[in-house]
């Protein structure tokens, strides 16, 4: 690892237990929300997060860009930061622990490093360009499933989906062994852990998986959107994620047949 690269990762892993230390501050207590004009709720949590994590690394890399879910994007040069405070607001706002924090750094068109920090389960997911991903510094996996048959298919809910999304959705889960709903963020640190083997979503913005992409993939998983183009910075709604690539091309496969 570059030295770079250290500093890079020090910087992530510092940020999540930031995010995770304040988000443990205001989980299952009495929390105000805004609704935004997306219609999603945001709370003190998710600001104070953002907030810090921008100050930390605008300390530590002042020359850098910032892409944040509350604050936006701000200039810079040599790479951009992606922020998501918290992924599953309202699962956070309902008590549910299955809330995460978003740490990503991208460069050069791809995603160098990122993180997950999971603050109820006491997690951090971890992973960069140069080893595998690790889960609170262990190794991870994924499964070596291929086949749909076999495959157990996560998303965070059918709501997500528009009506001709949510018909190829069904599609490939009449195809799968099981179907489950629900995790947001959490759905691929499952996948690169070796206990899901497809997750497919829509409605997201970068900040919602550009942190993922390495975790995914250094897991030895293969993410990309539903044409199966790489994930950047102005990448579209729809992600899929497989624990193969033999996995991930038959779910395309299906996919796009629904198209």
């Amino acid at each position: 690892m570059s030295a770079e690269l250290q500093r890079i990762s020090g910087a992530t892993h510092d940020a999540l237990n930031t995010a995770s230390q304040i988000a443990m501050q205001y989980f299952r207590k009495s929390v105000s929300f805004d609704i935004k004009p997306d219609d999603s709720p945001v709370t003190i949590a998710d600001r104070e997060i953002e907030q810090a994590i921008r100050i930390l690394l605008g300390d530590r890399f002042p020359g850098h860009a910032i892409y944040g879910e509350e604050q936006g994007q701000s200039s810079g040069e040599g790479g951009t930061w992606v922020i998501d405070p918290i992924d599953g607001t309202k699962s956070f706002l309902l008590g549910n622990p299955l809330f995460g924090c978003l740490v990503g750094f991208v460069e050069d068109g791809a995603v160098q490093a990122g993180g997950l920090a999971m603050p109820a389960l006491n997690e951090i997911w971890y992973a960069d360009r140069t080893a595998s991903t690790t889960l609170n510094d262990e190794v991870c996996h994924t499964s070596p499933c291929e086949d749909l048959s076999t495959a157990s298919l996560l998303t965070s809910s059918p709501d997500f989906f528009s009506a001709d999304e949510l018909a190829g959705f069904e599609m490939l889960s009449n195809q799968v062994r099981y179907r489950r709903y629900g995790g947001d963020c959490y759905t691929y640190a499952m996948l690169a852990g070796g206990w899901v083997d497809l997750v497919v979503e829509s409605s997201l913005y970068p900040f919602d998986y550009l942190p993922l992409v390495p975790i995914v993939e250094q897991a030895g998983g293969v993410i990309s959107d539903w044409q199966g183009n790489a994930l950047g910075l102005d990448s579209g709604p729809q992600v899929i994620a497989a624990a193969t690539p033999q996995l991930h091309e038959a779910a395309l496969g299906v996919m796009n047949k629904s198209v």
